[in-house]
């Protein structure tokens, strides 16, 4: 099933007039957030440095775990329920997260091929690097931006807000610990202040409160001194 263009456009007016939950704005906010850094930390590294070396190396294999997880949570959870309700509508985005697992594989091959290399190969290795990890991160954005119109409009079009919230929640519980950290540590400093607060404000409230301070103690170096205050208030309203 894929959907008029002109259906699109409806829903997403309709959106913009009564908002309806968005299973991808926090997410899709933190991926390309890491992303874009990831591909900036590795584009100026010191490819002789190893300190630099490795921890730009570090950040790019973590990027990939996470994008790899992303995808498994999006098929599992956000695709059979597109599926269930309107058959097919899935399927060419399920296309491209096959391709991303393979580009995923081979961007962690090149990586831990420059972490080994000697120094006379790794200019080379890290150009190549760069340059197929500049070609990911611009895919992924454009994919993002399918799912956050074409799927959005097929989940709005057959679920209520009530269960998508369920279809959240549930996804959320299956993210382990420090998976969940990571997320946080790019999500919080990439949304609005309203986000952030609805966000953290939702943990609060349901998860164990070490696990809560944790996450604020992960996230506050990355938030500016007036996001900080921001955030502050709105907790303590």
């Amino acid at each position: 099933m894929k959907m008029d263009p002109r259906e699109i456009a409806e829903i997403a007016a309709a959106q913009a007039a009564q908002p309806r939950l968005d299973l991808y704005a926090g997410i899709h906010k933190a991926l390309r957030a890491f992303m874009a850094d990831t591909l900036l930390a590795v584009g100026r590294m010191d490819v002789h440095d190893d300190l630099e070396r490795a921890q730009a190396c570090q950040q790019l294999l973590e990027l990939l775990a996470l994008c790899r997880s992303h995808l498994d949570h999006e098929n599992h959870f956000v695709h059979t329920a597109m599926q269930a309700r309107a058959p097919g509508s899935s399927e060419r985005v399920e296309d491209e997260h096959a391709q991303h697992q393979r580009d995923i594989a081979r961007l962690a091959v090149g990586t831990h091929a420059l972490l080994a290399a000697g120094s006379a190969e790794r200019a080379a290795l890290a150009h190549a690097l760069y340059t197929g990890l500049a070609a990911f991160v611009g895919h992924n954005y454009a994919h993002m931006q399918v799912e956050e119109t074409e799927h959005n409009a097929v989940l709005w079009a057959h679920y209520s807000d009530e269960e998508l919230m369920g279809l959240h929640n549930a996804l959320v519980a299956s993210i382990p610990p420090q998976e969940m950290m990571l997320t946080m540590r790019w999500m919080i400093p990439s949304v609005s202040p309203a986000e952030r607060a609805a966000i953290l404000g939702d943990m609060r409230a349901h998860a164990p409160a070490p696990a809560f301070a944790a996450v604020l103690d992960a996230v506050r170096p990355h938030l500016t001194q007036a996001a900080r205050a921001r955030l502050e208030q709105a907790l303590a309203a």
